[in-house]
This record gives C-alpha cells, sequence and structure tokens, in this order.
C-alpha cells in the first residue's frame, strides 16, 4: 500500500511518520520523510525561491517513492504540485505543465491524508518559511488539487485535531 500525506508547511506530517514508525501495525512499511534540509544544502531553493530544476528534484523524489510497495512518506506528488504553482521565479505557463504531468502519479497512492493546518502553530526549523500567508496560500492550493482529483481518487481523507487523534483516524481508515 501506497500512503501519503499532504498538507502546508508545519502542520505535522513528518511528526506523524515518525510516530507511525513506532506502531506495530506498520512495521511492514517503508517510510521517508522530509528531505529539505539535505536539498537545501544541495543549493537547491526553497519555498517561494523554488526554481524549475528544483522542483523537478523534488518530483523526482516523489514519483521515486511511488516505486515501493508498502511505502508512507510525509509529501506527495501533490505537495510538489501546489509548491510549484506558487514559486515566485517559475512562469505561470511552465508551473501548468509541470502540474498537469505530475498529475497522473496521483492515481498511484492507495490512500492520501490531507494534513489541515488548524489549529497548529507555525514552527521554525530553521529550512522552512515562517510566513503565515504563504502558509495558508499553500494549503488553498492543495485543497484545490485535491477537490480536483478527488473524483479519481476515492481515498483522500482530511487529518485534524491532535497527534494521537490524527493517529486514530488513520489507523480507522486503513484497518477497519
Amino acid at each position: 500500500m501506497k500512503i501519503g500525506f499532504c498538507g502546508t508547511m508545519s502542520v505535522g506530517k513528518t511528526t506523524l511518520v515518525n510516530a507511525l514508525k513506532e506502531l506495530p501495525e506498520f512495521k511492514e512499511y517503508e517510510f521517508r520523510t522530509e528531505r529539505s534540509k539535505y536539498l537545501r544544502d544541495l543549493g537547491i531553493p526553497l519555498n517561494t525561491d523554488s526554481t524549475v530544476k528544483g522542483q523537478f528534484v523534488f518530483l523526482a523524489e516523489r514519483a521515486s517513492e511511488l516505486f515501493h510497495d508498502n511505502i508512507i512518506t510525509d509529501r506527495t506528488i501533490i505537495d510538489v504540485m501546489a509548491f510549484t504553482k506558487l514559486a515566485k521565479s517559475i512562469p505561470y505557463y511552465i508551473a501548468d505543465e509541470i502540474c498537469q504531468s505530475a498529475s497522473h502519479l496521483i492515481g498511484e497512492y492507495d490512500y492520501i491524508f490531507y494534513v489541515s493546518p488548524k489549529g497548529v502553530e507555525i514552527e521554525d526549523n530553521g529550512v522552512r518559511t515562517t510566513d503565515a500567508e504563504y502558509r495558508n496560500e499553500i494549503d488553498k492550493e492543495i485543497k484545490q488539487i485535491l477537490n480536483k482529483f478527488s473524483q479519481r481518487n476515492q481515498r483522500i481523507v482530511k487529518l485534524k485535531g491532535s497527534t494521537e487523534e490524527r493517529i486514530q483516524k488513520i489507523k480507522q481508515t486503513l484497518f477497519s
């Protein structure tokens, strides 16, 4: 099963994936978590400064994850699409082309869990921006993409609440 978490920055996606790693129900899964620090250190611009080449690197990483069975990731193709759309240095027509191509991979996820930013404070990890307006713009774009593709993939689940409440919803969704 291929499970991806999507959502704007600083909503707890990596925290959730790391928590699932510790649970016996997920012992057969491979886990992939954020590599933004690593990619930034390679010189790849992030957030609003991202470039076409940078977004292709992020897209390649997300696509490579889809070659694995039983994988849980803290980012999805949808995240890449949203960040591509809002990157200042990427012209809209190029962003549209990238997103159109990327969208063909969305259906490969067995489940996509959207993690809501509601009630979650922005945490400064030294990599991501702490700009609340940009965070909200990314969230809005992710929700638009989810709405557009929800007809193709009925296994899109919204998560909110505490980490424990989110884990409960994940387990209920996957194992009930």
